[in-house]
């Protein structure tokens, strides 16, 4: 699925990706500043988490909980030096939980992600839209 989409459209984005029915474990690609986490806000608040949501940059992981008790984690592996320091925050537990598992920056932890996942690769287009494209 590829979708061309500006910020204003996220929520019916969010919902898109959603009805495609992805793997639990999504990877999210793009540069710095394309809109990663902005996403990922938007498909929590579509899966139903109330609670305020931001970027584990500095914790690694943020954990929120649904309305229907559906749990959601959220990675954000930029600051990882290397795949060792993910094994021992326990990340295998998180990612072979059956829980939606959101992952900024996975190619830090390249041998460690599922067989079984979803990609989501982002784009900033020179008119301030996105290109989305769901593997």
């Amino acid at each position: 699925m590829t979708i061309t989409f500006s910020i204003e459209q996220l929520a019916e984005v969010a919902q898109q990706i959603l009805d495609q029915n992805p793997n639990k474990v999504i990877l999210f690609n793009g540069d710095m500043g394309v809109g990663k986490t902005t996403l990922i806000k938007q498909l929590c608040k579509t899966l139903g988490v109330n609670d305020a949501t931001s970027s584990p940059t500095f914790s690694l992981v943020n954990e929120y909980q649904t309305d229907n008790n559906q749990t959601v984690y959220h990675f954000d592996f930029y600051r990882l030096n290397k795949e060792t320091e993910a094994l021992d925050m326990g990340v295998d537990d998180y990612l072979y939980s059956g829980n939606w598992c959101f992952i900024e920056w996975s190619e830090k932890i390249a041998n460690l992600i599922p067989q079984q996942h979803t990609e989501i690769i982002i784009e900033l287009l020179p008119n301030g839209e996105r290109l989305l494209e769901l593997k």
